[in-house]
């Protein structure tokens, strides 16, 4: 409806402009017209006037002596005849009474110009206008003073034929004109306002979220430049909601991260303060036996060595716990070098074999060379628990196997220890490697574990960008660790 209105409106705005324009042209040509005609016929009157007054007053002064009036009267008739001939208009000669002193046309009727002539007897010219004639008097002049008044009859028919014509040709040409400039403006203005429409509907689509794909008109005027224009605003939205969106995204799963970190950072506290007391309670516990039974030698023997476990085991609990805690709040300093995993792994399993013995479990190593950038500290941290574990966690008469090699590619180092031990059951694989995860409790309190050494483990290995993942093999349990060959990680000097 709006882009109706606005062609409407333009197109009559034009039609309306051409209109004054023609009716302005018009007035001012026809105004000039009238005032051409009118200096044509009072030039052509005041010469037919000049020659009557010339005649009249040759053939007055060439006459015999005589009384001026008298001379018009008895001639005028003669006079008016003479005019009329030369003149080729009718004539009528009065003398200063006012009576006809001669008429070309004797049979015409008598004119109502008493106003008029009464101004000619003094001297003056005047006009009077009957019907399609002009009447003109003017006083016929003697030698000495004014004779008479001289009248003619001068027609106005072609004249107003002319001015007739004329306007009826601008009245004609200029309906012509306003008709075909407003078929043509409303053409015109139908295709520019076509322009605007689509560009207003272009911006329609932005508002409902609908964005241009390309510019809506390929135009090389300020419309075709408003339609780029319009297309780059939607591109720049467009990018912008895209960068809101991602923003809000990012700032949604960090805000989930916060969540599951607190809701981690409660649990954790809750498993610190659970897993402290027991230690706690022990210590205490054998503490008062050793007071009430001071002089039982076996009793404070056997109390010292379980007050020396529990310690011990708590020692170890806090420094994994403050070691954890150092990671998920800090990056550890990163001292790489280059580390032959054979000789750490070899170094390692023979560190572990005394242990192993102990527990009735013998360590088998198939080691490949395979050099990689590491943090020395760190791996022996990472395969020291993993071998501790496959010990702790294995049978009397059990095995372990530890296995380095690369992949296929040779990008990658590939390290595999794997026990013959209780294993752990498919519903706990998935918090294997959450902090105070144990699969037995009452094993991991005699075996000495907190469920803290897999989770310290998985984060040492992510920050050597490599991988660890926990296979199913039916028996036992394996870990694979995966780790890159090239340098990846900042150097020597560039803390992580």
């Amino acid at each position: 409806m709006s882009a109706v209105s606005i062609k409407v409106k333009f197109s009559l705005f034009l039609a309306a402009l051409l209109s004054l324009t023609v009716l302005v042209l018009s007035v001012y040509v026809l105004r000039g017209i009238k005032d051409q005609q009118r200096q044509h016929r009072e030039k052509e009157l005041l010469q037919q006037t000049r020659i009557a007054n010339l005649s009249v007053k040759q053939a007055y002064l060439t006459s015999p002596p005589t009384e001026a009036q008298l001379f018009l009267r008895n001639r005028g008739q003669q006079f008016a005849m003479d005019l009329a001939v030369y003149s080729g208009l009718h004539v009528v000669l009065y003398d200063m009474t006012g009576a006809k002193a001669g008429d070309s046309v004797p049979l015409s009727g008598p004119y109502d110009v008493e106003q008029a002539l009464s101004y000619a007897l003094q001297g003056k010219i005047a006009y009077q206008q009957d019907g399609q004639s002009l009447l003109y008097l003017t006083p016929l002049q003697g030698p000495d003073s004014q004779m008479g008044v001289i009248q003619f009859r001068y027609s106005l028919e072609s004249d107003m034929r002319f001015y007739d014509t004329i306007a009826r040709l601008f009245l004609l040409t200029g309906g012509i004109v306003l008709t075909a400039s407003f078929i043509l403006g409303y053409l015109y203005f139908r295709r520019a306002t076509s322009a605007i429409v689509k560009l207003n509907q272009s911006a329609e689509q932005i508002r409902t979220g609908q964005f241009l794909l390309a510019a809506p008109l390929k135009r090389k005027d300020e419309l075709g430049q408003l339609s780029r224009s319009i297309f780059y605003m939607s591109t720049e939205i467009r990018n912008n909601i895209g960068a809101m969106k991602e923003e809000e995204t990012k700032l949604r799963q960090a805000v989930d991260k916060l969540q599951k970190l607190e809701q981690q950072q409660k649990q954790f506290i809750g498993n610190i303060s659970h897993e402290f007391k027991t230690p706690l309670t022990s210590i205490k516990a054998y503490a008062e036996l050793m007071d009430l039974y001071s002089e039982d030698a076996n009793l404070r023997a056997d109390a010292v060595h379980r007050i020396l476990e529990e310690t011990g085991r708590l020692n170890e609990m806090v420094e994994r716990v403050l070691r954890l805690a150092a990671l998920e709040k800090y990056d550890f300093e990163y001292r790489p070098e280059l580390v032959d995993l054979q000789s750490l792994l070899r170094d390692l399993t023979d560190r572990m074999t005394g242990k192993a013995e102990r527990f009735g479990v013998t360590i088998n190593a198939s080691l490949a060379s395979a050099d990689i950038w590491a943090d020395r500290e760190s791996f022996i941290h990472i395969f020291v628990n993993l071998l501790d574990n496959a010990i702790k966690y294995n049978v009397p008469g059990g095995r372990v196997d530890v296995n380095c090699r690369h992949d296929p590619t040779g990008t990658q180092a590939i390290v595999e220890i794997a026990d013959t031990g209780i294993g752990i059951p498919d519903e706990a694989r998935i918090n294997i490697f959450e902090p105070f995860f144990t699969v037995n409790k009452d094993r991991s309190r005699v075996s000495g574990g907190t469920g803290l050494g897999l989770a310290l483990v998985q984060r040492l290995v992510e920050k050597h960008r490599g991988t660890i993942e926990l296979l199913t093999t039916g028996t036992g349990t394996t870990f694979r660790l995966t780790f890159p060959v090239k340098p990846t990680l900042p150097r020597k000097e560039e803390p992580l």
